[in-house]
């Protein structure tokens, strides 16, 4: 860890490079844990995403502090902070962007070029206000989770910050402590969670603040408390991109200077995270031109870190490839709709939204939202989440919004159902306040399952399913077992119906087998012949059937 020439007497100096050697190092340890983490979802859906979301968290972050190169520990620190809250994804990647925000008020609260004089205080401190704001962004806190695994290190660290000299080594006992005191605690989430110790799993997202401490401790001299050992690299060299996760979105074009070989390493890089890929040069094949970049892509940072790895790109222009609303007068209230797994995407355009593409099981980041709000051009915005998970993300980028001068409200949609439920009763001549708790309200009257085809092995509260089995979810539970798609959606809405209902909603995924809404309409005709059936096409990837019951 850099240390100052007096830091005998002032204690080492922590700095805008410790803070991307942190990123960087971390983003290379999460990198190596993703599919391990992901796997360890506790339910059987096929959508365990949170190594990835976090991952996904940190590279924002990390992508941030490359562009903007901060040189003062207070600018990384708000630049860190930043990145990681605007890449934020899924519910664990807001807990993420809150744990980094918390470390990052610590780490800026030094004004530019005044002396540290007790590192291993401040950054104990950074870590305890990291788990504060951890704590604050969940609205039910629940022990045995990445809370608690931050609460844990936050006590390790300020008990070892007590009992050290300011020096290098007494950073590293606090880090060191931190480290072992999160991997100690991921260990005993199973006994304060039943639903992990039922699934014979460690919690998630702890696991993945534990890694991440692991890296704080590697970068500063200290003992990681286990996983991926890994050497250290240059801050400045970038990990290696993620393999593509969603379809295209973004049109990523800018200048470097390449050689031919730099040329085609990178073209082959951007091929792996999207198409339409372009590296040229109009100046013939020089040892070293100018080349033109251009690819479509859902994931502008891997685009731009694939450049930084080859020099330094300039004129770097992103653009939507979806086309801007026109820009009229009379457009005074916005929708964003989050289409989870692409799915219903063309309805919610179809019903004036902005939609935030969530192809396959991945989830938008803040700034995804964010950017869907801008195109809203409207000075109050209605968000629907239309999923759990992305619940926070829509808050986050809600907040962000506000800040902005445009007021947001978030209605609390569940699923998509419930989004299409919401704009069915929406109505712009009412008063904004009173129209988004209408769409609320139609939101909460509609209850919403899913049929799934189960993963991996689980003990639901309904017995053991195996992989492979077709599941019925009500919200994450699963609440019937069969063999066939069909017979699961019978079933399930035989339970929905018990309560009541006039009107079902069935949405269709592509991997639903043929016939299956004109066998459902069949059934309801014979046996609920007063039940009224809609049936709305291009679903979720991985949910065959969605239903809605009104």
């Amino acid at each position: 860890m850099p240390t100052s020439p007096d830091a005998d007497t002032q204690g080492p100096r922590i700095d805008a490079r410790t803070v991307r050697l942190w990123c960087a190092a971390a983003v290379q340890a999460l990198g190596a844990h993703r599919d391990e983490i992901d796997r360890l979802n506790v339910f059987p859906v096929p959508d365990g995403d949170t190594g990835t979301n976090m991952l996904l968290t940190l590279r924002a972050m990390t992508d941030a502090l490359r562009r903007e190169r901060p040189s003062a520990l207070a600018s990384a620190a708000a630049v860190m902070a930043r990145g990681a809250l605007l890449g934020a994804r899924g519910n664990s990647g807001v807990i993420l962007s809150q744990f980094v925000r918390g470390m990052a008020e610590v780490l800026g609260s030094l004004a530019d070029g005044e002396p540290l004089t007790d590192a291993p205080a401040l950054l104990a401190a950074g870590i305890r206000r990291g788990a504060e704001r951890a704590r604050d962004s969940v609205g039910d806190p629940a022990e045995g989770t990445i809370l608690t695994v931050a609460d844990r290190a936050a006590d390790a660290a300020e008990q070892a910050a007590v009992h050290v000299a300011r020096t290098v080594a007494g950073v590293a006992a606090v880090t060191t402590a931190a480290a072992a005191a999160a991997a100690e605690a991921v260990r005993h989430t199973p006994d304060q969670l039943d639903v992990l110790r039922r699934a014979g799993v460690v919690d998630a997202g702890g696991r993945g603040l534990s890694i991440i401490l692991d890296a704080l401790a590697v970068v500063t001299s200290g003992t990681p408390a286990g996983g991926r050992r890994w050497a250290h690299r240059d801050p400045d060299l970038e990990p290696e991109p993620l393999s593509p996760i969603a379809s295209a979105q973004y049109e990523v074009v800018y200048l470097l200077e390449l050689s031919p070989s730099a040329a085609e390493h990178l073209t082959a890089q951007l091929q792996r995270i999207g198409d339409s890929v372009v590296v040229a040069s109009a100046d013939g094949p020089e040892v070293a031109a100018v080349h033109k970049v251009h690819v479509h892509t859902a994931d502008v940072g891997a685009a731009i870190e694939a450049g930084l790895t080859a020099g330094r790109p300039s004129a770097i222009e992103v653009t939507y490839l979806e086309a801007f609303v026109e820009d009229e007068a009379n457009v005074t209230v916005g929708v964003v709709a989050i289409a989870p797994g692409n799915a219903l995407r063309d309805v919610f355009a179809a019903e004036g939204a902005q939609v935030v593409d969530s192809g396959g099981n991945r989830r938008p980041s803040t700034a995804e939202v964010l950017a869907a709000i801008e195109r809203t051009r409207a000075k109050k915005v209605v968000i629907l989440p239309n999923e759990g998970d992305c619940a926070a993300v829509a808050d986050a980028a809600a907040a962000e919004a506000r800040s902005a001068g445009i007021e947001v409200a978030v209605v609390p949609t569940k699923s998509v159902v419930q989004g299409v439920a919401a704009l069915a009763v929406r109505d712009e001549d009412r008063y904004f306040g009173d129209d988004a708790m209408a769409m609320a309200e139609a939101a909460a009257a509609t209850r919403y399952a899913e049929v799934t085809v189960a993963a991996r092995d689980a003990l639901t509260m309904v017995g053991p399913c195996r992989a492979g089995d077709v599941i019925g979810l009500v919200g994450s539970d699963v609440v019937t077992i069969g063999e066939s798609i069909l017979e699961v959606t019978i079933a399930l809405l035989d339970l929905m119906l018990a309560t009541g209902g006039e009107m079902v909603t069935l949405v269709v995924g592509p991997r639903a087998p043929d016939g299956l809404a004109e066998d459902l309409e069949a059934d309801l005709a014979r046996r609920h012949p007063e039940i009224e059936l809609v049936t709305l096409p291009g679903g979720h990837p991985d949910r065959p059937v969605i239903l809605g019951v009104e």
